[in-house]
Formats: C-alpha cells, structure tokens, sequence
C-alpha cells in the first residue's frame, strides 16, 4: 500500500502515541504491526528508531489484546478537556 507524506506523517505520529494501538492503525491506514515497524524503521534516524522499539516493545497500550480496559478508551485524569476548539481550564 502507497502512503503520501501526510499519511507517513499520521502513522508515525499514532506509532508515537503511546495510548494508540497497532490495531488502530490497522484499521485506518491497513498496515500491520510489521509494516508499521518497516515504516518507522525506514523513515526515522536510526537513534530515534531504537528509541522508539525499546519504549513500545511490550507496552500493553500498543496492543489491544493485552489493554487492561475493555470498553471505551482510557484517558489520563491530567488530560484536558477539549469543548467547542477551545480547551477548558480545570
């Protein structure tokens, strides 16, 4: 599958995300946890690759299967509220 720039761009940000997992990246972008990594791989500088491989490897965020929550999405308590494009004070 041909990504555009934009598309690399989104999938190396969600691979960043530590609360996105590979399946949702899957179902958007149709790429497996395997292309993901050939991407990241492939795009990035070596440094920030490892970096990167050594903090997701084993993450339960980054796979659904092992996501202690079931239903729903997790949000951290210090996330902000996001209301009409503004963000909310606490």
């Amino acid at each position: 599958m041909e990504l555009n720039a934009r598309a690399i761009d989104r999938v190396i940000e969600m691979a960043w995300e530590d609360r996105t997992s590979f399946e949702a990246i899957q179902f958007q972008f149709g790429l497996k946890e395997q292309d993901v990594i050939d991407l990241m791989r492939r795009e990035m500088k070596p440094k920030s690759f490892k970096m990167w491989r050594k903090r997701v490897q084993g993450r339960q965020t980054k796979h659904e299967k092992l996501r202690t929550f079931t239903e729903g999405r997790f949000k951290c308590s210090r996330q902000k509220q996001i209301t009409q494009n503004k963000i909310s004070k606490r």
